[in-house]
């Protein structure tokens, strides 16, 4: 696998980004938020777009060196990955990290932490497993 591959597999899917900067802002606006530990999850459904759509955004706040804010960025973008068989319904989702504390934190972690804010919000109703698959009550007996 060479570098170009390695860093593509962070990317997501064009139909799942925003697209200019008024669609952020709508977000901001007129969407609701969960807080966690290290971030806060601010989404709201869309009814003009047809999928979902994700955004990270890591300010300068949080660390002034762009390989850490990146290095962020790119893990709560791996950890979607996870989450987009079950993301029901078209929201926009904006991930907006004030805690610099996020890039030493466990992937399993991360991935609980992401999974318990988007069921809080309602964007997904059970919670993944580490491969994308759904578990429920039922399916764990």
């Amino acid at each position: 696998m060479d570098a170009r591959t390695t860093r593509l597999q962070y990317m997501i899917n064009r139909t799942h980004r925003f697209h200019g900067p008024s669609s952020l802002s709508f977000v901001y606006r007129r969407g609701q938020s969960v807080r966690g530990l290290y971030n806060a999850l601010k989404y709201i459904q869309n009814e003009r777009t047809t999928s979902y759509r994700v955004s990270v955004v890591v300010s300068r706040k949080v660390s002034k060196s762009a390989v850490v804010r990146n290095r962020i960025r790119r893990r709560l973008y791996a950890q979607m990955d996870d989450f987009e068989g079950s993301i029901q319904g078209n929201y926009d989702l904006v991930f907006v990290v004030y805690d610099q504390a996020l890039r030493d934190v466990r992937p399993k972690e991360l991935h609980d932490m992401m999974a318990g804010q988007l069921t809080k919000a309602g964007v997904i109703s059970a919670r993944p497993a580490r491969g994308g698959t759904i578990t429920t009550k039922e399916s764990k007996k």
